[in-house]
């Protein structure tokens, strides 16, 4: 038997309730999502509960982070059971927001996250960060939690994020939950359900190449090199195309080309199977002694 949920669709409602929270002095956890809710998401809300008196999430397909030619329209939405799955975690409150509500007609304000927003991912989707720094910064801004949880398989988006609230001096801490992975080693995501049977197969090797390299790389085989040996086995094994595989430092995202990696970095990769995107990454974690 699961706890009853709080839905929340407008501003005012939200703020009564998060009021009433603060008024109990409790402290608020936030996991902001897109819907098409799975265990990785769910993992979120349990690292919430953890760490925090009440877990509220959100449910909002963001038009801004979705290019023309993008699947926007045909994002997986269900609502019901995005509930239920919030519900069955201990999610005490969800905020379902009206588009319009969200974004206005003139609507006229734009954030850039320079730096660790740069390049990776922007190579491929200019828009994306953009769009993900104004609707976080309108989330946190309405919400107001003590702190917000954002998975790592998203591990640009995640550095824009802290380096957002950073700069902005947001009154938030932002805290990375580890990826979650099925039982074959693919980190979860919600497009995963765009996979025809032969397409789940194939992106289920993913992990075994990416790990393999960062194991190599740990061991201090040459970046360019193993990068490349990485792009090619991908390519034999059946996926598309490669956006790209890159070591990259581990906070400020600087691509690190040539050479041995030196201290603990980040492997990145982002590819296409049967016509659905996939991004993931690993550690390369240098032993100090």
């Amino acid at each position: 038997m699961h706890r009853p949920i709080k839905i929340i669709r407008t501003e005012k409602e939200l703020r009564t309730h998060i009021w009433s929270w603060r008024g109990y002095g409790e402290t608020i956890g936030f996991v902001p999502t897109m819907g098409a809710l799975h265990e990785g998401h769910i993992s979120l809300i349990k690292l919430s509960r953890s760490k925090a008196s009440k877990t509220i999430a959100s449910i909002f397909v963001n038009p801004t982070q979705f290019a023309p030619n993008e699947d926007f329209n045909a994002y997986p939405r269900d609502e019901a059971e995005d509930v239920q799955k919030l519900a069955m975690a201990g999610c005490e409150a969800v905020f379902i927001p009206d588009p319009h509500s969200m974004y206005r007609p003139d609507h006229s304000t734009h954030i850039k996250v320079d730096g660790v927003g740069d390049g990776l991912e922007t190579d491929h989707r200019p828009h994306f960060f953009e769009g993900v720094a104004l609707i976080v910064t309108k989330l946190l801004n309405l919400v107001a939690p003590d702190m917000a949880i954002f998975g790592q398989k998203d591990y640009q988006q995640l550095a824009t994020i802290k380096r957002l609230v950073r700069d902005l001096n947001m009154p938030v801490k932002i805290i990375g939950a580890p990826i979650a992975r099925d039982d074959h080693g693919l980190a979860l995501s919600s497009r995963n359900r765009y996979f025809d049977t032969d397409g789940l197969a194939l992106a289920r090797t993913l992990n075994h190449t990416m790990f393999a390299t960062a194991k190599a790389l740990s061991e201090g085989g040459d970046i360019h090199t193993l990068t490349q040996k990485a792009k090619e086995d991908l390519l034999a094994l059946g996926f598309e195309a490669i956006d790209y595989v890159h070591v990259a430092d581990a906070n400020s995202l600087d691509i690190i080309k040539s050479g041995k990696v030196e201290k603990t970095a980040r492997l990145l990769l982002a590819l296409h199977c049967n016509g659905v995107r996939l991004i993931d990454n690993c550690p390369i974690i240098i032993d100090p002694t």
